[in-house]
Formats: structure tokens, sequence, C-alpha cells
């Protein structure tokens, strides 16, 4: 019985010995090279598209203001309503000037009256030429004076300037108002305008008539067209930028004051291009893994024009090499890669 029992620890120790040498051989087992997925870096026609910063500016803008000071006795501020040219938007308090030239008026009727008593009398020589002339000069002045109360009185009646839409209200009927009260704004919505700048190395790009592209809703990709109408002859001295204005083709839903991005076409160049997520940021420079012998190779690059998912290099890379694409983080310097797939740019971005 002791000789079975003996027997049976000796299988088990040398099975446990025979299962333990055959799995120190997959601790020691080097682990397989990451897979990564490459494109081949080759030159390609490349549009030269600059991209600048804008605001949408209406038509025609002003703030309403009235022309002389008193209370508003008529207010007819529709907001966000349309109005034409001329339409009456408010009213003030025309009493007292309404007083003044009827005083006026009589004071004009009795001078009048004198001047031709004066007449008849100088035709006799009953008075002399001088007493004449300040009895007209008086007539002369009362003129005068009812043409600047009656200015003041059209002044007293704030009229739409030209056709457009109303903004917010910023008085209410009734209030003591002076020339720097706004009342509303005006705004023309017919002939939106983009401004925008470029720096001046690009100002041989712009001409009245060329379209550019404007982009007003980040989130949607919302993109219009736009043609240049004018372009300021001084380039500004503090940031050497040129100001471009541009009427949007089409207005429809886009508001003064927003931000929009402008897209000026800079023609064609030839340059490699490779996806943007091939880049590795570093602190020091950019870098791409290329594939060499079967290792990673990380390379040191510059880049130029960007492109929505691709990026131009126009210095480290060599017509033919292979970029890695995907797997870049499992790749190490000089570190053996196996290559699953070759791919194009167009399947990449696409």
């Amino acid at each position: 019985m002791k000789y079975a029992l003996l027997s049976v620890v000796l299988l088990n120790l040398l099975a446990f010995s025979c299962k333990g040498k055959k799995e120190e051989p997959k601790k020691n087992q080097a682990p397989p090279p990451p897979t990564v997925d490459v494109i081949i870096a080759s030159s390609q026609t490349i549009p030269n598209t600059i991209e600048a910063n804008g605001t949408v500016v209406a038509g025609e803008f002003v703030e309403v203001r009235p022309e002389i000071s008193g209370r508003l006795t008529y207010l007819n501020v529709a907001e966000g309503s349309r109005i034409t040219r001329g339409s009456v938007i408010a009213k003030i308090n025309d009493a007292d000037l309404r007083a003044q030239l009827n005083k006026v008026k009589v004071q004009l009727q009795l001078a009048e009256i004198t001047v031709a008593r004066y007449k008849k009398l100088l035709d006799i020589q009953g008075i002399n030429r001088a007493d004449y002339d300040v009895a007209l000069n008086q007539v002369n002045s009362l003129k005068a004076d009812i043409g600047i109360i009656q200015a003041d009185l059209a002044k007293t009646v704030v009229r739409s300037p030209f056709s457009g839409v109303v903004g917010l209200r910023q008085v209410s009927n009734g209030a003591y108002v002076t020339p720097a009260t706004i009342l509303a704004t005006l705004q023309q919505m017919g002939k939106i305008r983009i401004d925008f700048t470029l720096p001046e190395n690009y100002a041989n790009l712009l001409k009245r008539g060329n379209k550019v592209v404007v982009e007003t809703d980040a989130n949607a990709q919302s993109k219009r067209r736009a043609t240049i109408i004018a372009i300021e002859p001084q380039i500004s001295t503090t940031t050497r930028n040129v100001l471009v204005r541009a009427r949007l083709d089409d207005a429809t839903n886009v508001n003064p004051g927003s931000f929009v991005k402008v897209y000026v076409d800079a023609g064609e160049e030839n340059g490699m291009m490779i996806p943007a997520n091939a880049i590795i940021p570093d602190a020091r420079a950019k870098q791409v893994v290329v594939v060499k012998g079967g290792k990673a190779k990380f390379v040191d690059i510059e880049t130029g024009v960007r492109q929505v998912g691709a990026v131009q290099v126009t210095s480290g890379l060599n017509a033919g090499d292979s970029v890695v694409i995907s797997g870049v983080l499992f790749a190490r310097p000089n570190a053996a890669v196996k290559v699953r797939k070759v791919r194009t740019l167009a399947e990449v971005i696409k």
C-alpha cells in the first residue's frame, strides 16, 4: 500500500514538472508587433484656400434719434416690422414752436404794413432812406425767424430715412428725449454685406467682382457665395491687414452682427497631404510615424495648408514613404510593426 501511494505522488510530481517546462517558453515569448494601416506619401494638386474671419453687416444701418429735445407725443415703433422710407416713427411736442411761429407771423404782418407805409413816405421824401432800410430789414429778419421755426417744427417729426426692419424700442411714449436718445434701430436687410480682413501679402488675390465662400453656420456647414464689392485702399498700420467688403448672394436667415468664416481662393499648388490624425503633436515639433524595413521611424515634419481631415506636409517626408495612419499610439521608435493595409487619402477622410 505504501509503495502504491509513493508511486502516485511521484507520477503527479513528474506531470507537474513537465507542465511547468512546457509553459515556461510561453512566458519568455516576445509579443507580436502592433498592426498598423499606412498611406503612401505622394505629391498631388492641392487647392489653396485662405481662411479669414468676417462679420455680417446690414446693407444700411442707423440708430434712429430725434434732432431736437422734447417730450414724445407719438411713437410708432412696431418692433421687428418692416417700414418704408419716409414713414413717421415718432413726434415730439411742438406746441411751443407753433406758438412762437404764430407770434412771429403777427410781428411780420405788422412789419410789412410799416414797410408799405414807409415806402409811400419815401416816395414823397417824407422820411430818409435809412429809416426805410431799417423797416425792410426787420421784415427780412422776421421771415428768417419763421424759416428757422418751421425747420425746427419739421424736426419734431422723426421719419424713416430708408426702408428697412425696425429693431427693439428703447424709449416709451411720453418720455423726454434729446438728440443723444436712441429711439430704435433701423436696418436694411435686403443687401447683406460681409466685412473681413486679410493680411496684406494676400492683397493681390482681391479684386472687385471676385467670388468668395462664406460659412455662416459652422455647425450646419452652411456655405454661401459672396461677391467682393469694395476693398479698403488704406492698409491698417496696426495689423497690416486689408479690409474687404463682399455682398452675400443669398441673405436668407442671416442676421447682421453674426460671425462668419470667409474662404478666399488662392489657386492651386503641388504638395503632399496626409490625414490629420496621423500627426503626433509634440511640445517641440510635429511628428509622424514612417515604416521603413518593417520598423517604425519617428520623423519631424512641418505643415502647411489645412483641409477637412487632412494637412499638407511641407518638409520631412519623401514621396513613397509609408506613413502610419492607424495604430500610431502603439508604435515605438525602431520597433517592428506589421502593415495590415495600404489605404488612400480619399478612403481615410471621406
